[in-house]
This record gives structure tokens, C-alpha cells and sequence, in this order.
């Protein structure tokens, strides 16, 4: 009977508007900011920062992203990668050709441009929606990795096309270790994943919301559907350029345009699919069932059988139970691990009680 909202009265406006209503959200949201801020960097070593942490915060970033645009908004998209390589791109030019530039200012401006190029491809929504569009997003990955690498002033001439990201430095403090690395994008993901939250439940994320339920009745009553649907384009590939901005600079430090393929994208996608479409923490609890899976197999395979297989098989092996546990957890689950949690919760209301 810990987890009940009977007592806790609203007085304002403002209290009932809060982004966790209920004090056990609250608590439970601190507990888990200061477990993640104070304790991690204090006990995980630089495998479990570098290799997972990190990466698990960037893609939860670039999925929430795409949820923005597909799970709230309504509108299929296939080029994710290529929104995260516009921002990572851009982020390391404007680091290069202009002096002095904030390392804040410059992801900033590498999320503008992801958002600028997100608009011209999402154009295609006014006409077309459903698969037709995905589709259309889908030119959008092939044509923007094959610019990056067509036009090697993006990559600075390098005659291999890849880019190695300079030092972060906020402020005189060079961000070199994984602690420092995994708190800046752990301080960044949580800044933008609250702003997310906020706008969902904003008149913006409303109007996406009736646009992805009917948008012939969203236009009826007064939405205009040019701005919102490009709006949802644009917020969506900022996101993404954020993602692929940390993806260069505090996860590889070396990209290049292939790293952004075709695959990546369908990684984001089944993010959120796995963890939940049109959800916040769906985007969370996808990109870490995505990102820990593969190791988790990687290790079972290994310990049990690693030295019978033959060469490759092994790789083989845990991509064919990866996709095996996707598409038997979408036919358990279709509403994914975010619905999990929700249907916790509703449980712990009730309990003790049966009903």
C-alpha cells in the first residue's frame, strides 16, 4: 500500500499540471537522478561507462526523437541515422570554423541544421503519409550519406571521410575521462528528455497527438496540419542531431558518413517499438533492451558453448535469438515495455486489494 495518490489533494492549477503528480513518482524520480549522477560514476568502470552507459543514454535520446515524430506526431521515418549524422557533422564544422565557439552553442547549432534538413524531407507528409512517407524518409538516409561523403568539405578534405572529433571543453573543463563524458550526456539527456515530457503535454503535443489520431478531423477543428506536421519534423531531427553530436563527440570520438547507414535507423526504430510507441520511458527501456541484449547473449553464448562454435556462428547465433526475442515480445507485448510499467503501477495502486 505504498504506492497510492488517496490524500494527496491538488490545490492549484499548477500542482495538477506537474509533470509527476503523485509524491512516489517524485521520489521514486529523484532516487533514481541521484543514482545514476552520484553513484554510477563512482562504481562502474570505464567498460560499463564507455561501452554501455554512454550509448545506451544517446540512442534513448535519438529514439525519443523518433517517438516524438511517430509515436506522437503520426508520421513513419526510416532516416534517423542520417538526421544524427546532419548533427554530428555540422557540430564538428562549426567547432572547427569558428574560433571559439561554446561546445553547448555548437551542438545546439548541429541540432538546427538537423532540423532544417528534417523539414525539407518531411514536405513529403503534406501529400503522402504511412508507408508512402516512410518511403520518402528513407531517401532522405541514402541521399544524406551520400552528400557526406560526396562533398568532402563536411569531412574537412579527408581523403577517408572521417572525422575525429576535438576535445570537449565547457567552461576551461576538458571533458576527456568517461566519468566527466557519461555525465555530460547523462546532464544533457535528462535536460531534453523533461523537455519532451513537458511538450507533449503542451497545445504542440496535443495537436500532434490529434494529427496521428485523424488529421482529417485534427484540420476540422482548426489545426493547421503544414505547421504541425513540420513541426513535428523539425523537433524530431533536432533531437536526433543532438544524439548523433554525442555520438561523435562523448561515445566514438571518430565517425565517419557510413557509420550512419541504413541499420542504425532500423536500431532506432525497433527501440521504439520494443519499448513503447507514443511513450516517453519507452524510449528509455527500448534503446537499453537493444543496447544490453546482444551482450547479454554475447556472454551467455560464450560461457555455455563459446569454445565448440566454429568461427562466426557465434555472431550468427545471437542475431537470430536477438530477433527471435523481438518478434516474441511484440506478440506477448505489441504496446511495448512502457506498457509494462504501466500496467505495474496500476497493480500496485490496487494491491493488497484483488480489484
Amino acid at each position: 500500500m505504498l504506492y497510492r495518490e488517496a490524500g494527496q489533494f491538488k490545490a492549484s492549477y499548477q500542482e495538477d499540471a506537474q509533470i509527476f503528480p503523485i509524491r512516489q513518482d517524485r521520489i521514486g524520480f529523484i532516487a533514481l537522478m541521484a543514482f545514476f549522477f552520484l553513484v554510477v560514476p563512482m562504481v562502474a568502470d570505464q567498460y560499463w561507462l564507455q561501452a554501455i552507459l554512454i550509448p545506451t543514454l544517446i540512442f534513448s535520446l535519438a529514439a525519443l526523437g523518433l517517438n516524438i515524430l511517430t509515436g506522437y506526431a503520426g508520421q513513419l521515418s526510416l532516416g534517423s541515422a542520417a538526421f544524427m549524422a546532419v548533427g554530428a557533422f555540422a557540430t564538428y564544422n562549426f567547432m572547427l570554423r569558428v574560433d571559439g565557439i561554446p561546445f553547448i552553442v555548437a551542438v545546439v547549432l548541429g541540432g538546427l541544421c538537423a532540423a532544417v534538413v528534417g523539414i525539407l524531407f518531411g514536405l513529403p507528409s503534406l501529400r503522402i503519409k504511412g508507408f508512402y512517407l516512410a518511403v520518402a524518409t528513407l531517401a532522405a538516409q541514402f541521399f544524406i550519406v551520400w552528400a557526406l561523403v560526396k562533398f568532402p568539405w563536411f569531412s574537412n578534405y579527408s581523403s577517408s571521410g572521417v572525422i575525429s572529433a576535438q576535445e570537449v571543453n565547457i567552461l576551461g573543463y576538458a571533458f576527456v575521462t568517461p566519468e566527466a563524458k557519461y555525465l555530460l550526456t547523462l546532464v544533457i539527456v535528462t535536460v531534453m528528455a523533461l523537455i519532451a515530457k513537458n511538450m507533449v503535454r503542451s497545445t504542440t503535443g496535443r495537436k500532434w497527438m490529434a494529427v496521428r489520431d485523424m488529421d482529417v478531423a485534427a484540420e476540422v477543428i482548426g489545426i493547421r496540419l503544414m505547421r504541425t506536421k513540420l513541426q513535428a519534423f523539425a523537433v524530431s531531427s533536432f533531437y536526433c542531431g543532438v544524439a548523433g553530436a554525442l555520438y561523435a563527440y562523448t561515445y566514438l570520438g571518430t565517425v565517419e558518413p557510413e557509420g550512419f547507414n541504413l541499420d542504425l535507423s532500423f536500431r532506432i526504430l525497433f527501440m521504439i517499438i520494443i519499448g513503447g510507441v507514443g511513450s516517453i520511458m519507452g524510449s528509455f527501456l527500448g534503446a537499453a533492451f537493444i543496447v544490453l541484449l546482444p551482450i547479454f547473449l554475447n556472454v551467455v553464448l560464450h560461457s555455455a558453448v563459446g569454445a565448440a562454435l566454429p568461427p562466426g556462428f557465434g555472431s550468427s547465433l545471437e542475431l537470430m535469438i536477438f530477433g527471435a526475442l523481438i518478434i516474441f515480445f511484440l506478440i506477448v507485448e505489441p504496446h511495448g515495455m512502457a506498457r509494462l510499467w504501466q500496467i505495474a503501477k496500476e497493480k500496485l495502486r490496487l494491491w493488497p486489494f484483488p480489484h
